[in-house]
């Protein structure tokens, strides 16, 4: 019986972690995958796949087009989530407080929605008072994007290589997270 229900727990843990796109269809799965360029104890890792800041254009909440390939020379924060996606919506804050802990000069913060509609996470993003930037695609996700699971997090250094990966929801407003955007 003990052993049912740590299993049964460890199942429902994994799948509060991350939705995946069919999630939002009502079929459950979650994914978490960490790719990083240190050792760290607390999360699995994995060898760092060359990756760069890809070329991909989004819009912002007033319109304005941007090209993520134009952040280069700072460290930008990329973040996949939805409106829908409740591991996104639990992790919004500590990533709101992290963006308030580092140097706005030095890093950008993008929240990439995923809503079928950009008005779907106006309208949360309105409700909730956030202050982080949030965008909507203009174009098709970028292949390194198109990962099964949300949320998902990018992290690019100033030359605009990745050199974090987080696949399900994190706990951003972290000693380590501050010192990986220094």
């Amino acid at each position: 019986m003990k052993k049912t229900l740590i299993i049964s727990a460890s199942v429902l843990l994994a799948t509060f972690s991350a939705c995946s796109d069919s999630k939002k269809n009502g079929n459950a799965a979650a994914t978490t995958e960490v790719v990083q360029t240190s050792t760290d104890h607390n999360t699995a890792s994995a060898p760092v796949v060359a990756a760069s800041l890809p070329s991909f254009a989004i819009q912002d909440m007033q319109g304005r087009k941007l090209n993520l390939q134009s952040l280069k020379g700072k460290k930008v924060f990329v973040n996949l989530w939805a409106s829908w996606c409740p591991p996104c919506r639990r992790e919004m804050p500590s990533i709101e407080k992290l963006s308030q802990a580092v140097d706005a000069n030095r890093v950008m913060f993008v929240m990439i929605s995923l809503d079928d509609q950009f008005e779907q996470a106006k309208q949360f993003v309105k409700a909730k008072k956030m202050q982080l930037p949030v965008y909507y695609p203009t174009e098709n996700l970028p292949a390194m994007f198109r990962v099964p699971y949300i949320p998902a997090t990018f992290i690019f250094d100033e030359k605009g290589e990745l050199i974090k990966q987080v696949g399900g929801s994190d706990d951003y407003n972290t000693a380590r997270y501050k010192a990986l955007l220094q």
